[in-house]
Order: structure tokens, then C-alpha cells, then sequence
């Protein structure tokens, strides 16, 4: 043997597969398998004839007869357009039929093995990592995409601090992250923006904080407070938590129903700010028989955009109820403004807490004549009273979006249902990953 040349890069069914370890030698009239480095050294040096080179050195072409391909081997090129059909350089061909099959080594044979078909619905270089605040969304996400959440361990030192763990490579991937702002938000939020640092110093290509539930969305602006109307020294928190999120490393954020569409302004990173109203719909016409002949009731004049966009959508008509408040979490005086008498109301509100307000706006639209009430809410927070409040109100149900964890609460309210939130979140995981517009979901539900 003399000094041979090894062949350059092939392909098979569309695939780029490196060199591989063919050694020609220089009289033209073998191929060699010489020196692969995937096998030991006992087993290397294996010879195959019946394969001979014509022209350059460069240039490896079968037999005149070679027509049928031999499974296992290089397929030949197709002819370039407008070509005579001459062999391209630097390729391996079949050999003609009878003749002696050119095979790779073991090596090479395993490692250049063309890898499986990817499935159709394979979303390649994304990671989908759960926080600790609602695994089942998180879950349901997850199948809805076809994905397997990522590996990360979370967990407290002695002293509480949060520790966060990734447990598979992020390198170069799209990173989306969902934890939302319920049960100990404060904890919840710390361990979402250590998470986001985490994969952002990985080497992630970017990093999207999917919260269904945005934290201290109610703190979105100064009020005034107090007999004399002097304005307050409150901070505006839903910005400093905007703040914290762009600084940890988040490029981009994946929000439901905020609780003031500002909060938006306050990012300088992208905001998708969902709507769960399209499922809400879904949900009337689908459990209400006699939703032709509701109303939709806002439960303050805030929710008045958002009321009329549903009535709208169903061609009836709305009302709303004027609140004033003492101080947080209680309402002094109740105003309903339009004509609920025989009718069904729906009240929608963006979130509820403590239930005081719809509770008393409940009984406001049964002394007012309304047959039914039904509330429907997009995150249902149910802390203190919340729970004990429902059960002794006039609804016929309370609904809500499964935005934060409802088992526990519906095991202690019959009254409470939920609407799985699940497929948005996910088609908009998808839509932004492939580069699509979410302008869809405001309007459609994912099939």
C-alpha cells in the first residue's frame, strides 16, 4: 500500500454523513479499510476487493454494469441539472450486481448509521422545564406538545434559601420555563428567576417565562388612599417584579389576562398577553342552556372592556356594578347599573381573591331579579374567607380557569369548576418557537 486519500462526505436519503475511513491505494485497483478509529487495533486493517478506481485519484466509479444498489451501501447522487450524468468526484457506488459488496467496517457502519425519522410533530431544540407552583399545567402542556418535561431538581437549604438544579443540557436551546404567581408567590417567583439565571448562563439560545398568573398584578399603579385623598406611598411592584425578570435573563414572556394591560409597557423584552375569554365563550355556550337570555355583569367599572367584549361576542347585552372600597379586600357600597330582571347573569372578572366582591355582587343581582348566577373568573386565588363565602352565595356555579392549582378548593366547593387553559399555552409555546403569530389564540381556542 502506498499513501491513499480518504473519501470525502456522502449522502443518503438527503442526510450529510462525515468521511469515512476508505483508503485507496495508488495503483488504482483495491479499496482498503484502513485505520478507523472507532475500531481496536486487532481488528483493523480489513481489505475488500472487486471495486476498482478509474481516472484521478479522486474520482471512485463502479462497473459499467452496476445498475441495482445493494442494501447497506452508498446510493449514488442523482445527476446535477443539465449534466451528462458523469459520476460526481469523491462518491462510493454499488457494485455490480453479483459482484462483491463494498461494506464499511463495524465502525463506521454503526457511527455513520443514518439517525430515525423524525416524527412529524417533533419540535427539535426546545426544553420545557416545570417550576414548583403547578405541575399538572405544566404536565397537560407538556402532552399537549408531545414533549417530556426537563430534568430540574428544586429544593430548600435549612435556612430556606432556594436552590435550583438543571439536569440536562440547555445549550443553544429554546427554553421555556412555567411557573405561575399562586400558592407562596414569593418563593414561587424567587425560584422561577433563579431558574431563568440558570439556563441563561447555560448557554441557552434563549429563555421564555411562561406565567399563566402574573405576580403583583394589583400593584400596577399608585392610589389614592386615605379621608384626605393624598396619594399613597405604595410602591408599583408588578414593575420592580418586570425588572427582576428582564435582569435574571428572560427574553420573553408568556402572560394570561393581566390584571391591567399596562404591565405590558413595563417590560422592554417581548409580553404575549393571552385571553382566556375564547374558552370562557366556549364555556357558556356549552353549559349555560339558556345563555341567549344572560347578561354579562362586570363586578366594577374596570371590567367594563372586558364584559362588553364578551357580550358582544354573544350578541347579548351587560351591565356593571359600581364598588367603592374602605381599605383592601372590602367593599363598602355596591351599585348595580343596568337591567338583570328575569334574566341569567354572568359575572367575569379577571381574578378573585377573597371573594367579597362577587359574593356581594352575587346577592346585588338576586335582589335585582336575576333567575341564575354564574361567575366566571380567569384566576381563581380563593385565599381566607374565599371558600366559605362561595358555598353560602347565590351561584349556581363558580367558574375558573386552571391558571392556579383548583383540586384542593373544588374538593371543599362543590360549586367551583374549571376550564382547562392548557391548550393555549401550549399552541402558543409552539407558535413562538416556529416563529408564528399568536394573534390566533385572541380569538379561537385550539382544537
Amino acid at each position: 500500500m502506498s499513501v491513499g486519500a480518504i473519501v470525502a462526505p456522502w449522502r443518503n436519503g438527503g442526510i450529510q454523513f462525515p468521511p469515512l475511513c476508505f483508503i485507496h491505494d495508488t495503483s488504482m485497483s483495491d479499496i482498503t479499510v484502513s485505520d478507523c478509529p472507532l475500531l481496536p487495533p486487532a481488528t483493523r486493517q480489513q481489505h475488500v476487493t472487486g471495486y476498482r478506481w478509474q481516472g484521478s485519484a479522486s474520482t471512485a466509479v463502479p462497473p459499467p454494469s452496476a445498475s441495482a444498489s445493494v442494501p447497506g451501501s452508498p446510493r449514488p447522487a442523482p445527476p446535477a441539472p443539465g449534466g451528462t450524468g458523469a459520476v460526481p468526484r469523491r462518491r462510493l457506488f454499488d457494485p455490480a450486481p453479483g459482484g462483491i459488496v463494498l461494506s464499511f467496517c463495524p465502525g463506521c457502519r454503526s457511527a455513520r448509521s443514518p439517525p430515525p425519522s423524525p416524527s412529524p410533530h417533533a419540535m427539535p431544540n426546545i426544553v420545557l422545564f416545570s417550576g414548583s407552583s403547578h405541575h399538572d399545567l405544566s404536565q397537560r402542556v407538556a402532552d399537549r406538545l408531545g414533549l417530556e418535561l426537563g430534568k430540574v431538581v428544586t429544593k430548600k437549604f435549612s435556612n430556606q434559601e432556594t436552590s435550583v438544579e438543571i439536569g440536562e443540557s440547555v445549550r443553544g436551546e429554546d427554553v421555556y420555563i412555567i411557573q405561575s404567581g399562586c400558592g407562596e408567590i414569593n418563593d414561587n417567583l424567587m425560584e422561577l428567576l433563579i431558574m431563568i439565571n440558570a439556563c441563561k448562563i447555560a448557554s441557552s439560545s434563549r429563555v421564555t417565562a411562561v406565567i399563566p398568573c402574573f405576580p403583583y398584578a394589583r400593584q400596577d399603579k399608585k392610589d389614592k388612599k386615605g379621608a384626605v385623598e393624598r396619594w399613597s406611598r405604595a410602591p408599583i411592584s408588578a414593575k420592580l417584579v418586570a425588572n427582576m425578570l428582564s435582569v435574571a435573563g428572560a427574553d420573553h414572556i408568556i402572560t394570561m389576562d393581566l390584571h391591567a394591560s399596562q404591565i405590558q409597557g413595563f417590560f422592554d423584552i417581548p409580553v404575549d398577553n393571552l385571553y382566556a375569554e375564547p374558552a370562557v365563550l366556549q364555556w357558556i355556550k356549552e353549559n349555560i342552556l339558556e345563555w341567549k337570555n344572560c347578561i354579562i355583569v362586570s363586578p366594577d367599572a374596570g371590567g367594563a372592556k372586558r364584559v362588553t367584549s364578551i357580550a358582544d361576542r354573544l350578541n347579548v347585552e351587560f351591565a356593571l356594578i359600581h364598588k367603592e372600597r374602605k381599605k383592601a379586600n372590602e367593599v363598602d357600597r355596591m351599585v348595580l347599573v343596568g337591567d338583570v330582571k328575569d334574566r341569567v347573569a354572568i359575572l367575569v372578572d379577571d381574578m378573585a381573591d377573597t371573594c367579597g366582591t362577587i359574593c356581594h355582587a352575587a346577592d346585588k343581582l338576586v335582589s335585582a331579579g336575576a333567575t341564575k348566577v354564574y361567575a366566571i373568573l380567569t384566576h381563581g386565588i380563593f385565599s381566607g374567607p374565599a371558600i366559605s363565602r362561595i358555598n353560602n352565595a347565590a351561584f349556581e356555579a363558580v367558574v375558573v380557569t386552571n391558571t392556579i392549582p383548583q383540586e384542593e378548593k373544588m374538593k371543599h366547593c362543590p360549586k367551583i369548576q374549571f376550564i382547562d387553559i392548557s391548550m393555549i399555552l401550549a399552541e402558543a409555546i409552539r407558535r413562538t418557537h416556529n416563529g408564528e403569530s399568536v394573534s390566533y389564540l385572541f380569538s379561537h381556542v385550539p382544537l
